[in-house]
């Protein structure tokens, strides 16, 4: 039997990552895949019966999970950046997540015939979007930023908030169903505002031991991500000792109140996060939805599938309607903000640990709450997820199409550079925490963005303006090697690049290490200095398309450096010393080289595609 548990949680763990893969490598929508193989694996097929299995360790194991999910919500939730995002944000959240609480709870009870208790919760659970599902989405999309940041910031501050809702919602219909509408009002109420505030004080008394900790260094470095992992599930099982659901609202605040501390360190935790939540929430999905009986599917009804659809066009577009009147949200985006908001992975794991506990507490109609918020899950991942692209485009809310490059450091040559590939139509962002270096590209009318690009702030804007590619080129190479490595885990490591740093610091033994740095632009001898130069004597610049002869001889010819070659709505390719494969540009491509003036006659001294001034 255990070698059976254990062979089936690997195979759970490599059909989800297959998945993942499968899902970034064709832009799809993860979490479609994984609803379709827990279905598949579960009812379809009856090979996986994880409740069946696992028996009593099941509800525990998938709490746990829940916790780290939440604990990840809170981390992402800074009030810096909630002030920063605007009142059109806050009203999304402030008004409208309790305009959609209220709504889905009337569409639950009067169309779906659900109980108050069961409505109320269904409600609760239907606010959560997560940024577990949207922030890939919009990855994915190029969608304006300001359009992009109402969905990013809507579902980041949603997901905790939704949780704890549908959590604070789950403790008074358990309670009130336990003891009566006498008691609950003079006993069970006042033990339920007690255990709020417990679990809200054991979110943050550990974030401040652990601030203390680790700002006087108190903490060995190889111990302090375990510390926080187990952190979170202690408070979280701590406080459902006191209160089922308040280890939601614990884990919660306690990331929250790490993030809001300014906790050192946590940079390490967020990047083994990201990679521990795609592992958590592609086995967890397969296994909610694998553990769903044939009986349930057949109760998927006509009330269930109406209550989807009013969810759909109803409930969130009314919603969004009333909470952002009197805001300067054009009308294109209320309505694509109000009809994207695909329901993920913290809505299921609600659902999948509430629909226990609601049925043990005698509500009948607690077993329509996997299957309604299945349904939901399922039709607004696939309805959103493949119309969020052609209803952007159809509202005019998406940038250009083409692969997108970032120039950190602006200079007289990286303008000339960003001026070429703008005149071209390549979308090109000048990246620099100078207003003083940004104003000549902002009076070319060419995209700027003023942020410290390993600031928080700077990576979270980023973001939403969204770059493909990134080319370092400050005169500082340790600073383009930071900014690489610190951007490398969201764009890629192959896609983001430096000036070289040095001829010596690219050893690769006594060198700049490479999960340090970005691979080098063009040849170890192009250095800042020699750009600089050589724009200084009047190189510049040029774009051109290739023909069967210049694509030939890219790379190749002497007394120019050519940099990058464009696919149009396919890619771009940046030359690098460092490719084992050199650049082979097609017949069409754009080619960017830079060139002398064509007053030169001969190339200065020294100078070839492969060696330096």
């Amino acid at each position: 039997m255990s070698t059976d548990i254990l062979i089936g949680i690997l195979s759970t763990m490599g059909a989800g990552i297959a998945a993942q893969w499968v899902a970034w490598r064709f832009r799809l929508p993860a979490i479609v895949l994984l609803f379709a193989l827990g279905l598949a694996l579960g009812p379809g097929l009856n090979v996986l019966h994880p409740s069946a299995s696992l028996g009593w360790l099941f509800r525990p194991f998938v709490s746990l999970m829940v916790a780290i999910i939440v604990f990840e919500g809170g981390l992402i939730l800074d009030f810096r950046q909630l002030r920063e995002a605007g009142e059109g944000v806050i009203r999304l959240t402030m008004l409208a997540l309790p305009i959609n609480w209220v709504l889905g709870l009337l569409a639950a009870h009067y169309v779906a015939h659900l109980e108050w208790g069961t409505a109320a919760l269904f409600g609760a659970i239907i606010t959560v979007t997560g940024p577990t599902v949207v922030l890939p989405l919009l990855r994915h999309n190029k969608l304006q930023p300001r359009v992009a940041a109402f969905l990013r910031w809507e579902a980041i501050i949603n997901d905790p908030i939704g949780a704890i809702l549908a959590a604070v919602v789950l403790q008074v219909m358990t309670v009130r169903a336990e003891s009566g509408a006498g008691a609950f009002l003079t006993g069970a109420l006042p033990d339920l505002l007690a255990s709020s505030a417990e679990a809200l004080a054991a979110g943050v008394l550990p974030a401040y031991l652990v601030n203390y900790l680790f700002r006087r260094d108190l903490m060995p470095e190889p111990l302090k991500t375990p510390l926080l992992l187990t952190l979170a599930l202690l408070i979280f099982s701590v406080c459902n000792l006191s209160m089922e659901g308040a280890g939601l609202i614990g884990a919660t605040v306690f990331g929250m109140a790490l993030t809001n501390l300014h906790v050192p360190g946590l940079s390490e935790l967020r990047r083994m996060k990201e990679s521990l939540v795609v592992l958590v929430v592609s086995c967890l999905f397969i296994l909610l939805t694998a553990d769903l009986h044939r009986t349930v599917l057949e109760r998927l009804s006509l009330p269930i599938f109406s209550l989807t659809l009013l969810v759909l066009f109803v409930v969130r577009p009314v919603a969004i309607f009333f909470s952002t009147l009197g805001t300067g949200l054009t009308w294109q985006e209320r309505v694509f903000v109000g009809w994207i908001a695909p329901r993920g992975i913290v809505a299921a794991a609600v659902a999948g640990a509430a629909g226990f506990r609601l049925a043990d507490a005698g509500y009948r109609s607690a077993a329509l709450i996997m299957p309604a918020v299945f349904a939901v899950i399922a039709v607004t991942m696939i309805l959103h997820g493949f119309s969020l692209r052609p209803l952007a485009r159809r509202l005019k809310l998406t940038l250009s199409n083409e692969p997108a490059l970032a120039i950190v450091g602006a200079s007289h040559w990286t303008l000339d550079l960003a001026s070429c590939l703008h005149q071209q139509g390549v979308p090109v962002l000048l990246v620099d925490n100078r207003s003083s270096a940004l104003m000549p590209a902002a009076r070319r009318s060419l995209p700027i963005l003023r942020a410290e690009l390993l600031s928080q702030y700077g990576e979270e804007a980023l973001e939403e303006r969204p770059a493909d590619y990134l080319i370092a080129t400050t005169a500082d190479g340790i600073y383009n090697g930071m900014v690489c490595a610190h951007m490398a885990p969201h764009m890629g490591r192959q896609r983001v690049f430096q000036i070289s740093p040095g001829v010596a610091r690219l050893d690769f033994y006594h060198g700049l290490s490479r999960d340090a740095r970005g691979k080098v632009l063009g040849e170890p001898s192009w250095n800042y200095t020699l750009i600089d130069t050589l724009f200084e004597k009047g190189w510049r610049f040029v774009s051109t398309t290739a023909d069967e002869a210049s694509a030939a001889a890219f790379g190749n010819m002497q007394n120019r450096l050519d940099i990058l070659s464009i696919r149009r709505g396919i890619s771009i390719s940046i030359r690098s010393a460092e490719d084992e494969q050199h650049i082979v540009p097609a017949p069409g491509d754009l080619l960017v080289s830079m060139l002398p003036p064509p007053e030169a006659e001969s190339q200065p001294e020294g100078m070839t595609q492969r060696d330096a001034v």
